[in-house]
């Protein structure tokens, strides 16, 4: 991967690790989903009206991520109200780099030198320290069961965008109908939740509204750079976000232990770069 490849994907896994975080802070977790795949839904739009419409032969894709988003809307609503953010999204974003990366190779023959499986391995036994304990116990069973079908729907849906967008003919347009088309299903969580309650409070749309803007601009940056490197690296690359996510546990939500949250995100920083020099 180039430098600058690399360097943009590392801003949207910070984006991605900063939207979770948000989501994990409020606990109204349904009315931030709300807000933000209304903010997809209102991009998507946007990108639609803009951009020309993405070709018959990606609509397959289309309609498959949309369908795997479904899902996992739903089981990060329920994985973030039973794990915290160290340990649900160390284990969802980590077991998806290898997943794809095997799927790439399989699906499409693309395949990584002997340095970048070495740098897959390292960033899988990065996050796989960090998922393993739950500050100074073991993470409860049914987080890691959410979290693990969270991580499968993550390598889904990432393979099916990778191979939607690159016979779409037009990126802006396949990402605006992926976005409009997740809306359905946050929309229903938060209806079903606030059922009988009164309406959103505004502070939870305003903060979903900015956990929004970063997811959408992170999945932008992501969709754009898989057209230019290969989806195993740029999958690996990206989950470099659990970095940023344990920093995020540390030092804003009280999150310990440190030390060895500090040393899987050094085995983390370790394989990104190994992907970046292979």
């Amino acid at each position: 991967m180039s430098l600058l490849s690399v360097s943009l994907v590392l801003l949207a896994a910070l984006m991605h690790a900063s939207w979770n975080a948000l989501v994990k802070a409020v606990d109204d977790r349904a009315g931030v989903l709300a807000a933000v795949s209304g903010v997809h839904a209102l991009t998507g739009l946007a990108l639609i009206a803009l951009a020309p419409a993405p070709l018959p032969a990606s609509w397959p894709m289309i309609a498959t991520s949309a369908s795997l988003h479904y899902g996992y809307y739903l089981l990060l609503f329920r994985s973030y109200s039973i794990g915290d953010l160290s340990q649900v999204y160390p284990i969802s974003r980590g077991i998806a780099p290898a997943l794809v990366a095997v799927s790439a190779a399989v699906l499409i023959g693309e395949t990584l030198p002997p340095a970048g499986w070495l740098g897959v391995v390292l960033v899988s036994l990065g996050v796989g320290i960090l998922a393993l304990r739950r500050g100074a116990g073991p993470a409860p069973r049914g987080g890691v069961t959410y979290a693990i079908g969270l991580g499968i729907l993550i390598a889904a849906y990432s393979v099916a965008d990778g191979l939607g967008v690159r016979v779409s003919g037009s990126v802006l347009g396949y990402i605006g109908w992926l976005f409009l088309l997740e809306f359905p299903v946050p929309l229903a969580i938060a209806l079903a939740r606030h059922r009988g309650g009164g309406a959103i409070p505004l502070r939870v749309l305003s903060l979903g509204a900015g956990a929004g803007v970063l997811a959408v601009s992170a999945y932008a940056i992501v969709l754009y750079i898989n057209l230019l490197e290969p989806l195993g690296a740029v999958s690996a690359v990206r989950e470099s976000s659990v970095v940023f996510a344990a920093l995020i546990g540390i030092f804003l939500f009280g999150e310990r232990p440190v030390i060895g949250r500090l040393i899987a995100a050094t085995v983390v920083a370790a394989g990104v770069i190994t992907l970046a020099v292979s």
